[in-house]
């Protein structure tokens, strides 16, 4: 049987951790470590460590969804 296809979503820099918390307790996605060059202001071409939810693709669409809904949210507050 072949092994499926899992898909990363970078979670964005300053995310709230209970936000975080919230997304693994909610859907099925465990949290990767991912390096990812920046290309932007001063640290154009630096690599730096950021974390990803990762599962299966409709999954990791909601996730996109319900987590900037939530962001959306906490801005506005």
């Amino acid at each position: 049987m072949a092994e499926e296809e899992l898909y990363d979503m970078l979670v964005p820099p300053g995310v709230p951790r209970r936000m975080i918390y919230d997304v693994v307790d909610k859907f099925d996605v465990e949290v990767v470590r991912r390096q990812q060059r920046m290309a932007f202001a001063n640290m154009d071409g630096d690599a730096r460590e950021l974390i990803a939810f990762r599962g299966k693709r409709e999954v990791v669409e909601e996730v996109q969804k319900y987590l900037f809904e939530q962001l959306k949210e906490f801005v506005a507050e």
